[in-house]
């Protein structure tokens, strides 16, 4: 087995810390639930939506350089949800204060 094949099936395991500091409305959002498996599956969730925003943005300017084909079949996406979630989980600037 190639090393390639055998993290497809390995899990992928999160241990972070976050203050409302570094994402005041993801730290909000999350707070809300108890500590365990609720928070754990609404940021699995809002990853999870994350993605399918980012790709759908990605598969429109695609789109725009030729016919109109889109290969997600999800169009309730707003562009500007989908920029608002992807900002949501870009990495902090770095050096800023």
């Amino acid at each position: 087995m190639t090393h390639d094949a055998k993290r497809v099936h390995e899990p992928v395991r999160l241990l972070f810390e976050m203050t409302r500091d570094d994402n005041p409305r993801l730290y909000d959002d999350l707070i809300r639930f108890n500590k365990g498996t609720k928070r754990v599956n609404r940021l699995r969730f809002l990853a999870h939506e994350g993605l399918i925003a980012q790709h759908w943005m990605a598969a429109q300017g695609v789109a725009a350089l030729g016919p109109l084909v889109s290969p997600v079949s999800e169009p309730s996406v707003r562009p500007s949800g989908a920029r608002h979630t992807n900002q949501v989980f870009e990495a902090p600037p770095v050096g800023e204060g």
